[in-house]
């Protein structure tokens, strides 16, 4: 394994090959759009979930963490996190001081190695306990 320098960054997010899919979407919509005058505004689905696939991602540093969204993005400094939560169907979920909760997009379960590496020692590097949660040190 090796070893992570305070600069390095982590971004997680869906794949692009994603984008195939919106791309088939553009092709079976073309008879559709083309059908009539004025259909041509249903090519703002494909081009909006195209958007969404882009721009939805969470970048983690040794810093903060950095949520992207379509419309935004949110930047938590590690100080304001007080723990992470995993739901059931293993998407997380970072537990800012205040107790509010902040969705990571594109962070599942299986990505907690990384952010454990990442966070500098602010997260643990394994949990003893299957449904342990990982929480962070303040």
């Amino acid at each position: 394994m090796s070893t992570m320098t305070d600069s390095a960054r982590v971004t997680i997010r869906l794949p692009l090959t994603a984008l195939l899919g919106v791309f088939g979407l553009v092709v079976c919509m073309t008879p559709v759009a083309f059908g009539a005058p004025g259909l041509q505004v249903l090519y703002l689905v494909p081009l909006s979930l195209g958007f969404w696939v882009v721009r939805n991602r969470t970048v983690v540093g040794p810093d903060a963490v950095v949520v992207h969204r379509v419309w935004g993005s949110q930047r938590m400094p590690w100080s304001e996190l007080s723990g992470l939560r995993v739901d059931d169907q293993s998407r997380i979920w970072a537990v800012l001081q205040g107790g509010d909760e902040v969705g990571l997009p594109a962070v599942r379960a299986r990505h907690l190695p990384v952010l454990a590496a990442v966070s500098g020692g602010r997260l643990p590097a394994t949990f003893s306990d299957a449904g342990e949660q990982p929480t962070t040190r303040g």
